[in-house]
């Protein structure tokens, strides 16, 4: 499977820059996973889509403000520091350009001291580890010198940081947003509460590693990054249930679904874990637990662009995107959304 098998063209312009007003009221496509009709919705238009006790699963991971600006003590060169991963106490994974200038030893200065970080060792794919130094609380004060790390393709400033954040955010740890989430609101999720149908809780921290391109023109010979994922024991119970109950399993973004393939054993039943997944989904891969997808417009070449098309097929997925692009859609984590079932 090649590539190039998942290209498609998409003019600059369609690239969603700022998030709209109010975020049910976002485009939302429906495709027929089997036959491939196209329907065109208001996102709000999601709960008729969705039956009573059918199980809507949100992944509830937080955004970090995974953006640093510092300067490197000695020389006062502006360094840019990514965080990508906690591993121990203050010792974070981190993303640094110019990586050259950042040799183990050299130490970084953020907001005039309050925070301070020494670069201990270089890892996989450049990465380095920066053991951080600081009084107080290290949230209180990345949440004061921190930028959301937007995605590259978004040039804007974003105005308000909650607008990369999904209105049931809990557990902090993401380097980006789980955005077919963002078209959420508590208004709209209540309504579908109370409709009946079950919202179930995940948790998986996206990785940066969700923005890196696809450099092999063979696909399976692609190396999909790591992303750590929980679920609790109450939380898999009311998804099995659904299952157990021939209700369906509806996955918000390719993160949930990600989760929830990478925890369900070929028995079908759902595991309460906490792990790390390199799960990649690409068409030929039989779906065990997930019955809808809730998702954004992906771009081309990419691995999320894999897996709808895994869930559907690719004549499909290519088609619909197609349709969107006639149409205007918006697309990318500020875009509008899919909904395949």
């Amino acid at each position: 499977m090649q590539l190039k098998d998942f290209y498609y063209d998409l003019p600059e312009e369609l690239i969603a820059q700022d998030p709209i007003e109010d975020r049910s009221s976002s485009r939302l496509m429906h495709v027929d996973r089997e036959n491939g009709l196209i329907e065109h919705k208001i996102f709000k238009d999601v709960i008729d889509y969705l039956n009573e006790g059918d199980c809507l699963v949100i992944n509830n991971t937080k955004v970090i403000p995974a953006r640093l600006m510092g300067e490197r003590e000695g020389t006062g060169a502006v360094i840019e520091v990514l965080l990508l991963k906690r591993r121990e106490n203050d010792i974070w994974e981190t993303l640094v350009k110019p990586g050259r200038k950042c040799k183990p030893g050299t130490k970084i200065i953020f907001g005039e001291g309050l925070l301070v970080g020494t670069v201990i060792d270089v890892v996989e794919e450049g990465n380095r580890l920066i053991q951080f130094e600081y009084e107080g609380i290290f949230e209180e004060i990345l949440d004061k010198l921190g930028q959301m790390p937007l995605p590259p393709y978004i040039t804007h400033k974003l105005q308000d940081k909650n607008r990369y954040q999904t209105v049931y955010a809990k557990h902090e740890g993401s380097a980006a947003a789980p955005t077919a989430g963002l078209h959420f609101t508590k208004e709209l999720l209540k309504k579908i509460e109370d409709k009946g149908i079950v919202i179930a809780n995940v948790t998986l921290h996206v990785g940066l590693g969700t923005f890196r391109p696809v450099k092999v023109d063979n696909i399976l010979e692609h190396h999909m990054h790591s992303e750590f994922y929980m679920i609790e024991e109450a939380e898999a119970e009311k998804i099995n249930n659904a299952k157990k109950n021939g209700k369906r399993v509806i996955a918000v973004g390719t993160t949930s679904c990600r989760t929830l393939e990478s925890a369900t054993g070929e028995d079908g039943i759902l595991r309460a874990e906490s792990k790390n997944t390199e799960i990649f989904i690409y068409p030929g891969y039989k779906f065990k637990m997930i019955d809808g997808l809730i998702t954004n417009f992906h771009l081309p070449e990419s691995t999320l662009l894999m897996l709808v098309s895994a869930f559907s097929s690719r004549e499909i997925m290519l088609n619909a995107y197609e349709k969107a692009v006639e149409d205007k859609y918006r697309f990318f984590s500020f875009g509008d959304a899919m909904i395949i079932i």
